[in-house]
């Protein structure tokens, strides 16, 4: 797996998320991040990477601030 791949997809996902202009091309773009997150946490688990458990993790607190509307970041 391609993670350097992965990880741009999934942020794609959630800037789209971000910018939708309605909530249901909203829930879909964080459906796909969320898709594309899984994969990425099962394959660092697989791995036994230290970071999967941070990427987790991380994934829960981001979500909610993009279907607000707001940056994760900010």
């Amino acid at each position: 797996m391609d993670l350097n791949h992965q990880y741009s997809e999934h942020q794609r996902a959630l800037i789209g998320a971000n910018l939708a202009t309605n909530d249901n091309d909203r829930l879909a773009r964080l459906a796909t991040a969320s898709h594309i997150a899984e994969r990425i946490s099962v394959f660092q688990h697989s791995l036994g990477a230290a970071a999967a458990c941070a990427w987790s993790k991380a994934q829960f607190v981001a979500a909610p601030a993009v279907m607000k509307g707001h940056s994760p970041t900010a």
